[in-house]
């Protein structure tokens, strides 16, 4: 896979990955790097964070923020919710949030001491690449070649799918409190009841007829 990530794809196989881990959760394993120990509570969310942000970026929320690199201007996949969407509970991932975060620094550390990168112990591995060295990283995680490449396309449809559709918030209050992807997307607001509705047609012209029989609900008689 090259460093031009082909989007479509990504999105296709991440649902499916995430569906697939909603039914029956798979086994996963990390390379064989160092054991790192259990991971705080914030480690995996640091780590869980600077994976979103490598797919879909964003400025940093301030001057401390290791976790978002900082590499472009704007919000990305963190400042929409990427964290609080893996946590879900309808999602039911969260249980395995720990052990694909201890994966994710595994593999960091197995890239760092390959590419003979200096890790900042202050942070966890992943945390500590740059940008760049995580993007590489992230490439190689989502080959089809990795073991555990279904995990991951799991994680990152995740992101994509906060960023795109807000889907740990309810539409309608995501839309109005502006949204970072929605609002990017330009996605519209809603009436003041909180529906949407579409008095325009799209072609801007009624290209055929309700059947007379048509009920006022807009179902065949």
């Amino acid at each position: 896979m090259s460093l031009e990530l082909d989007r479509r794809q990504l999105l296709r196989l991440g649902f499916a990955a995430a569906a697939a881990w909603q039914l029956q959760p798979w086994s996963v394993h990390a390379s064989a790097a160092p054991d790192l120990g259990p991971l705080s509570s914030v480690d995996v969310a640091m780590t869980l964070e600077a994976f979103s942000d490598t797919l879909i970026p964003g400025q940093k929320r301030d001057r401390a923020d290791r976790a978002v690199a900082g590499a472009v201007r704007g919000p990305g996949a963190v400042q929409a919710g990427a964290l609080a969407l893996m946590q879900f509970p309808a999602l039911g991932l969260a249980p395995g949030l720990p052990a694909l975060s201890a994966m994710l620094n595994a593999e960091a550390t197995s890239y760092a001491m390959t590419e003979r990168i200096t890790l900042d112990p202050s942070v966890p591995p992943f945390v500590s690449l740059d940008f760049r060295q995580r993007t590489r990283l992230a490439v190689q995680l989502l080959d089809f070649s990795h073991p555990d490449y279904l995990a991951y396309y799991a994680l990152a449809a995740l992101a994509f799918l906060a960023f795109h559709t807000a889907g740990h918030l309810h539409t309608a209050d995501a839309v109005r409190q502006g949204h970072p992807g929605l609002k990017a997307l330009g996605f519209p607001l809603p009436d003041s009841d909180g529906f949407w509705r579409f008095p325009h047609f799209s072609y801007r012209r009624r290209v055929a007829r309700s059947h007379a029989g048509t009920t006022r609900s807009g179902h065949p008689a």
